[in-house]
């Protein structure tokens, strides 16, 4: 047996207690054993001494593309920060500039123990970027399309995008769709967008329920949305009683997509969307800066929905830290419902992974440390100052550790971050990502005179 045993003072399954003094065992890319150093079978030693080994993170949501972008649009109203964005991603960025962005997005994501990573990306470069670094994950081409006019023009535009994209498929990574949100995609291409990926077998992932601004165009045909679109000619009329209503009634549901924030759904949305087997991705510190508002989380995680968490993009956030996420869910849940019970710490680090994979339907294959699944792990340290002294350590986890740097990252049996550096890092992209910020900035100053 060729197996790799990696040791450590905590082994944190997810699907079983913790385990001190634990041992997981690897062989071609496999979990092979779980369990206690004594019984654990021969192999290489691999010693990652005071810390915790869990399943590698999965960020549920992400948009790796837009790097630069962090900190430039902070301090704007939700439609002007869409607009502006929109605005500076024409005037200054190219596919190699949002290529290297992806990249630093990933090595900042791997850094904090994600090995999982579902992005909705327009550029089409994150496919690309996850692939060559070795990680895990779906990138769902984002596609617009307010004018019905203009529907099945949209689509053949998709069609030709994820033919390129699926040639650039492997293992790890795969290609799905993500018709963007029901203020940017008419009726007309949800439905069509929709029967084309269940034709293709093809993953979907909506923005869904994030703004009160896009309760009011769906509910009430009212709003800044509402307002923008009859601008540009389109026809505005009330969509649906909700936004999770309106994608029930047009047959989006029924493809179980992954649905974005769901910050402000009802019990009757939880029942539809529980129904459809639709995964939630819940992006607690980007709907907060956002000022979108505190999604229901428990009600949701209570009608039995596959809720994983996200960090969004970085220019809603400014960081990529899942177990930041989940510290974050349980005190906005906790202050939302003034309990001190709500949402435990190992509901919230379940979040961060079997969650997210169930989420994304890869619960079966990634996770939790178990025989016979892929073997994605993360190892975080328990060490002074920041986590000692702990009695729990999935309390320290997600308490005390975020920001902490993962020690020691793998993705199907292959090491990318030994301790504590990444194992393959061009510091010459940084610089590239660092001078398209300051372009970016100089776009901004000058459209703000």
């Amino acid at each position: 047996m060729n197996a790799k045993l990696y040791s450590a003072r905590y082994v944190v399954p997810i699907s079983a207690p913790a385990i001190s003094d634990g041992v997981v065992a690897v062989d071609a890319g496999r979990i092979t054993y779980v369990g206690d150093r004594e019984s654990a079978p021969t192999g290489e030693l691999v010693e990652l001494g005071e810390c915790a080994l869990v399943p590698g993170l999965v960020n549920s949501h992400t948009h790796l593309e837009l790097t630069a972008f962090r900190g430039l649009l902070d301090g704007l109203g939700f439609r002007d920060w869409i607009v502006t964005l929109q605005a500076a991603k024409s005037a200054v960025m190219n596919e190699a500039r949002f290529l290297d962005a992806a990249h630093l997005g990933i090595e900042e994501g791997l850094l904090a123990g994600v090995t999982t990573y579902a992005d909705s990306c327009d550029s089409g470069v994150a496919l690309r970027a996850m692939r060559d670094a070795g990680v895990r994950g779906v990138m769902y081409q984002e596609l617009f399309g307010p004018d019905p006019a203009y529907a099945e023009a949209s689509l053949a535009d998709l069609r030709a995008k994820i033919e390129r994209h699926r040639a650039a498929e492997s293992e790890l990574v795969r290609a799905g769709v993500s018709p963007h949100a029901p203020y940017t995609v008419s009726d007309e291409l949800f439905a069509q967008t929709t029967a084309y990926a269940r034709r293709e077998s093809l993953p979907m992932a909506i923005h869904l329920a994030e703004s009160e601004a896009e309760l009011a165009l769906v509910e009430r045909g009212e709003g800044p949305f509402a307002d923008a679109l009859r601008a540009r000619g389109i026809d505005v009329r009330v969509r649906g009683r909700s936004p999770v209503a309106l994608l029930e009634r047009l047959g989006v549901l029924d493809a179980s997509p992954l649905l974005i924030h769901c910050v402000r759904t009802t019990a009757d949305d939880h029942a539809r969307i529980a129904a459809h087997r639709c995964g939630v991705a819940h992006c607690p510190a980007s709907n907060a800066k956002l000022g979108h508002g505190v999604a229901p989380l428990v009600e949701m995680l209570a009608a039995g929905i596959d809720v994983g968490l996200g960090s969004d993009s970085v220019a809603s956030n400014d960081r990529m830290n899942i177990l930041d996420e989940a510290r974050l869910a349980i005190l906005s849940q906790r202050a939302r419902l003034m309990s001190a019970t709500a949402l435990p710490a190992n509901a919230a680090l379940e979040l961060a992974t079997l969650g997210g994979a169930r989420a994304l339907r890869m619960g079966g294959r990634i996770g939790s440390l178990e025989p016979g699944k892929c073997a994605d792990l993360a190892a975080f340290p328990l060490e002074a100052p920041r986590t000692t002294p702990h009695h729990d350590p999935i309390a320290a986890l997600v308490w005390s550790s975020g920001g902490s740097r993962a020690t020691m990252v793998m993705v199907a049996g292959r090491e990318l971050v030994r301790d504590g550096r990444l194992v393959h890092h061009d510091p010459s992209r940084a610089t590239r990502v660092s001078e398209t910020a300051a372009e970016l900035r100089a776009w901004l100053a000058h459209r703000m005179k």
